[in-house]
């Protein structure tokens, strides 16, 4: 399967499969066990997993759509033949939980993808795709603009366009408007023939910070086609923790070495790998969800 997506709920993992066939995502069941118990043990959860099948069908709750046809990434890295549900068994098992523990994993996985971050992440799933950015626009603001164009586009009225009000968050205060113009040139301006001077070029655009929404979602991919294009290499994003992403990111205003550390561990030269990207889009979306 060409198609894997990730979702995060309690901080871990729900894993996905796209059935080409059915026109249908299929997903972990082990991955919901841990996301619905807070459970980080695997062996456990597939113990429980067992065990609740098994309940359930004493029960009489038929979960009909069960497969074993796909194959999910174990601990120890090698893909094993698991059991995975459709959507609209995750909502029966969801209902059928013990204690009513999955209320809240039922409410996320239910309503989702009806968010302006589940509606936006579909279409940067397709960016790749896309073609829409000019080899000799990469690195630009010009890019960048039309990435949060493309992701935003019907979701945010100012989807493309460069902030003209002033924003912080969490005490900080990003470019004021009025000088941001101004600065978005002097970024694009900026070297990038070494992973230092491009992570300095990253760094320096999050700082000002250019859109009043979405910044990070489209920077990042940003960074990544600036990498692809001048070192022939991108991040794999699910090899960086969301917890020391964002402390990097934040200490980088005055430090930048923690996340070149991070940034640079986990380069990789599969830059036309499908696989790596969407991984890389489930995490950078994971990022700017609230804890």
């Amino acid at each position: 399967m060409s198609k894997i997506s990730i979702r995060f709920f309690n901080d871990r993992e729900v894993r996905a499969i796209w059935d080409e066939a059915n026109s249908k995502w299929w997903f972990s069941a082990i991955d919901i066990i841990r996301a619905i118990n807070k459970e980080d043990d695997y062996v456990k959860a597939g113990n429980y997993w067992r065990w609740l099948k098994k309940k359930l069908t004493t029960d009489g709750v038929q979960l009909v759509s069960v497969t074993h046809e796909f194959k999910f990434e174990a601990p120890d890295g090698k893909k094993r033949v698991a059991d995975a549900l459709d959507n609209e068994c995750v909502e029966i098992l969801a209902k059928h939980y013990p204690n009513n523990r999955a209320n809240a994993f039922l409410d996320w996985f239910t309503y989702s993808d009806n968010t302006i971050d589940g509606q936006s992440k579909k279409k940067a799933y397709t960016f790749m795709e896309s073609n829409i950015i000019a080899d000799g626009d990469i690195g630009t603001v010009k890019a960048l603009q039309q990435i949060h164009a493309y992701i935003f586009g019907g979701l945010y009225d100012f989807a493309g366009q460069i902030r003209t009000k002033t924003i912080s968050k969490g005490g900080f205060t990003f470019c004021l408007a009025e000088y941001l113009p101004h600065e978005l040139q002097k970024i694009e301006s900026m070297s990038e023939d070494t992973l230092d001077q491009i992570v300095a070029k990253y760094v320096e655009m999050n700082v000002a910070h250019p859109f009043m929404e979405g910044n990070g979602r489209s920077t990042r991919i940003w960074l990544d086609l600036i990498l692809k294009k001048r070192l022939q290499r991108c991040i794999d994003w699910s090899k960086i923790n969301k917890k020391d992403y964002l402390q990097a990111m934040q200490s980088s205003v005055v430090d930048a070495s923690p996340i070149y550390g991070l940034l640079s561990s986990a380069l990789t030269d599969k830059i036309n790998d499908r696989e790596t990207f969407m991984k890389g889009i489930d995490y950078s979306y994971y990022y700017e969800q609230e804890d």
